[in-house]
């Protein structure tokens, strides 16, 4: 089970990883270019993993806090709605990317600094 809780920490992680290149292409797209669909899929990927790392908790013996957890629920659904309501759409504002680039930050930090 512990291949399992590993195996799905890295894909979590990878789905961060995701965010942050999302960013980079998006900031090399330039100012009112479509936003990528890869924001989607990474915030998609950390959701799932997540939500599979918590459930399975019960099995791997780990004990997560679940205020924090939900913290980090509501910033990824945040810009789970941001990414989808603006990768709809022909062209986004220039604020979307650094907000969406900011809440991935702000969830790192809340993963990484609460305790």
């Amino acid at each position: 089970m512990e291949f399992v809780r590993l195996l799905l920490v890295f894909l979590h992680l990878l789905g961060m990883g995701m965010l942050v290149a999302m960013f980079f292409l998006q900031s090399r797209a330039g100012v009112g270019a479509p936003l990528n669909k890869g924001w989607l899929h990474g915030a998609a990927l950390q959701l799932v993993t997540g939500v599979a790392l918590v459930g399975l908790s019960p099995l791997t013996g780990k004990d997560y806090d679940h205020v924090k957890i939900g913290v980090k629920l509501l910033v990824l659904v945040v810009i789970g709605v941001l990414a989808l309501v603006y990768a709809r759409k022909a062209s986004s504002p220039g604020w979307v990317p650094r907000a969406l680039a900011g809440l991935v930050v702000v969830n790192v930090a809340v993963a990484v600094f609460w305790t």
